[in-house]
């Protein structure tokens, strides 16, 4: 029962971030290529339609996590307080962006919105690949000084950043050079998504230069992957081992090569859904990929004292796992449900539609 409610996880979040990705890469395109006041309702707009029923496949994460796997919740929680408080009044501020944006037809007033809602995406996407790269590194469980706990082992506590600004450091931070390139990856990897959803559902006037900056950022992440891959090495001993012992696992980063080549091909897309579709893979193989290579740990130990969390040290009872399957296989129809029911009614360009201010 721990691998599936892993799995129900897992595809909760990509779906989150497959959904409320484009949202994300909206507002960072909006913040750095939308000049005209036209364009700027447009594409503000392709993100405003979607963005609370997006939000739902996080919830409902975090509500199967908190069931599943109630120590992890309790420790990453606790130990992700602040990241985890700065993410919820980002949200907050993106969220006022997009729905006050109309209540006031001054420059000033939609300057603001604006920024509210570029600077607050921007930095969501960014804070998001940040604490994958935690996930992956590890954090330092019990808070062990000189082979002494502070805490017990599964609690921890990180400061923003340590002086040294590394991974390395016995006491690590949120932000470093090396989950910091994750943040960037996953900045680039929404950005793509956002200009091809713009793309794909708008008639913006800034669309076939969307198509270059997908192409050229596209060079950008392929780039930064592979100095992913390289410092991976310079914080795991053999941080592509699972791929070796499981090689099942190697279906998940070919999904994400897959998206990655179809991507050079956007401006030859007669049908926009194509490159929609093939920056969907990155996302889907790139996250399937990270937890694939820390499989079956959740949250890696910095020390060598205590042990890292994992599925089956975390998950709660037999009994629990097993009644609430068949509460989650509702649950997730219902989601499905809700997520076709709004497609159809937003189908199609969404330029003439009426966002409801």
């Amino acid at each position: 029962m721990e691998v599936y409610w892993y799995i129900i996880i897992s595809l909760a979040l990509v779906g989150f971030f497959i959904l409320d990705g484009y949202d994300f890469g909206v507002g960072i395109i909006h913040l750095f290529f939308a000049e005209e006041e036209k364009d700027k309702v447009v594409i503000a707009k392709s993100a405003g339609l979607f963005w609370d029923a997006n939000e739902v496949w996080l919830v409902m994460a975090g509500g199967m996590l908190f069931m599943a796997f109630p120590l992890l919740y309790a420790s990453a929680f606790s130990g992700f307080y602040l990241p985890l408080m700065m993410l919820l009044w980002l949200m907050i501020f993106r969220a006022i962006g997009l729905e006050l944006r109309g209540q006031y037809n001054t420059r000033i007033w939609r300057d603001m919105c604006d920024k509210a809602f570029g600077v607050s995406s921007f930095l969501l996407a960014l804070l998001f690949g940040v604490a994958l790269g935690n996930i992956i590194r590890g954090v330092n469980l019990g808070g062990v000084v000189n082979g002494v706990s502070k805490y017990e082992s599964s609690y921890f506590f990180l400061p923003l950043w340590n002086a040294r600004f590394s991974p390395l450091a016995h006491q690590p931070g949120v932000i470093d050079w090396f989950t910091l390139i994750f943040g960037f990856i996953t900045v680039i990897t929404l950005m793509i998504h956002g200009a091809n959803w713009i793309v794909l559902k708008t008639n913006s006037s800034i669309n076939d230069r969307l198509k270059n900056v997908v192409y050229y950022l596209n060079i950008g992440l392929i780039l930064l992957s592979l100095a992913s891959i390289w410092m991976g090495y310079s914080i795991q001993s053999d941080p592509l081992g699972n791929f070796i012992t499981h090689p099942g696992f190697s279906i998940f980063p070919l999904f994400y090569i897959l998206g990655l080549s179809g991507l050079f091909f956007v401006r030859r897309y007669r049908r926009p859904i194509y490159a929609f579709l093939f920056s969907t893979l990155v996302i889907f193989g790139g996250i399937t990929t990270s937890l694939a290579s820390i499989f079956p740990k959740v949250l890696p130990s910095t020390n060598m004292v205590h042990p890292a969390l994992t599925i089956y040290n975390t998950a709660a009872g037999d009994y629990s796992l097993s009644v609430a399957a068949l509460w989650s296989v509702m649950g997730m129809l219902l989601m499905v449900l809700y997520f076709i029911i709004q497609r159809r009614l937003l189908s199609g360009k969404i330029d003439t539609k009426d966002y409801g201010h």
